[in-house]
């Protein structure tokens, strides 16, 4: 089992004091949204805001609702939500031909936030329901392959942009001496060099990367069905268990029991790398076998399974590097979405852990942004928003 923590959970009443207080210091009234971190992240993220809505959801807070409509107020004419809304001028490398927002996309959340927000009672208008409708739609009509899988067109858009499964697409980075991060994100940059777009800015393919990752199509299958839940959809429905039967049938790793991403346009072996993204298919998959397989990882220390984790890669790859970015740390939002996980295919054992090990790791790095998975050492921003995740845990 998952090693737990020496540290016991606090209470839940100070620990949602707690949350509050950082909540409140990081929302902008004047932009209806929480900034991830002042500093570090003054602007507005899509699957920041989306976990930044489920937050003050569990708070009982009515900016649950501004929060999202934020999220989906920059939807682009052709139905794509961007990854990013600028709170001032924007980078240029990440922005698209419009020039208002990014032009990349990231992990849909906002089907979950929807169900999060509507079973605590918080009413949500039917334009942001429709919004959040078309946005899963234009994934589903513009970013399938012929074999049925999502795809992406940059690291930025799966959420784990610095992930050893990119490594083999020429990315920079890997040193003797460790890890060159600000190399890996240069290369990042130049990557928007490659991308095509539509007219209405958002983009559509790259001549250089493009992959099927295996957790960005689980977060949107599982976002199809959550979505589908609070409006009555059929369709959206359908299309979830579409795509989780397609992942399980082409993207299931049998040697590593996780499920890997597909390389479309570069890549190669390192798409296979372990890591705890390839657990995310138990969110969706129908297959009881495969989610306990993968979920089991979470808890095993020669896998996942780390004091403060679990970790982001396998603890015993040469990849593992638990001190850096996407590279082997503990990431409050995975923890959260582990835990949707093992709830849904009635591993409660491990949901408790996961609920108090997240506990420990938010309390111990100052509700970092990530954390060493060894002993819980924060890291990125500190604090930042969604480490608040723990008290949608408990």
């Amino acid at each position: 089992m998952m090693k737990q923590p020496s540290d016991q959970p606090g209470s839940s009443s100070a620990l949602s004091d707690d949350v509050r207080v950082l909540m409140d210091s990081h929302w902008r009234q004047e932009l209806g949204y929480s900034v991830p971190n002042p500093d570090t992240y003054p602007h507005l993220w899509l699957w920041d805001s989306c976990f930044h809505a489920i937050i003050w959801a569990v708070l009982g807070d009515d900016r649950a609702a501004i929060e999202l409509e934020a999220v989906l107020s920059g939807q682009l004419s052709g139905g794509m939500v961007p990854h990013m809304r600028y709170s001032g001028a924007g980078p240029d490398t990440w922005l698209g031909p419009l020039g208002r927002t990014s032009a990349l996309t990231q992990p849909p959340m906002f089907g979950h936030a929807a169900k999060v927000l509507t079973e605590a009672g918080i009413c949500l208008a039917p334009e942001v329901l429709a919004k959040a409708k078309a946005g899963l739609e234009w994934l589903w009509e513009h970013r399938r392959t012929s074999d049925g899988l999502l795809y992406v067109v940059h690291p930025w858009e799966a959420g784990n942009d610095h992930s050893p499964r990119w490594d083999d697409w020429g990315a920079p980075g890997r040193t003797k001496e460790g890890y060159d991060r600000a190399a890996r994100t240069a290369w990042n940059k130049e990557r928007m060099k490659d991308v095509s777009f539509a007219e209405d800015g958002s983009a559509l393919w790259s001549a250089s990367f493009v992959a099927c990752p295996a957790a960005f199509n689980a977060y949107a299958a599982f976002n199809f069905r959550e979505l589908a839940a609070v409006i009555g959809d059929e369709t959206l429905e359908a299309r979830a268990l579409e795509l989780a039967d397609t992942m399980d049938e082409l993207l299931w790793n049998e040697d590593e029991q996780l499920w890997s991403d597909l390389a479309v346009v570069g890549g190669g072996p390192s798409v296979h790398t372990p890591i705890s993204d390839g657990v995310m298919g138990a969110l969706v998959t129908a297959d009881g076998t495969k989610a306990h397989a993968a979920l089991r990882q979470l808890d095993d220390p020669a896998r996942f399974g780390a004091p403060y984790g679990p970790s982001n890669v396998v603890r015993t790859h040469v990849a593992y590097q638990p001190d850096m970015y996407w590279r082997g740390p503990a990431w409050p939002p995975l923890n959260y979405l582990f835990q949707q996980a093992a709830r849904r295919h009635g591993m409660d054992g491990t949901a408790l852990i996961l609920a108090r090990i997240t506990e420990a790791g938010t309390s111990t790095s100052g509700f970092a942004e990530y954390w060493n998975p060894e002993n819980g050492r924060g890291l990125g921003a500190v604090p930042q928003s969604w480490a608040g995740l723990v008290i949608a845990m408990q």
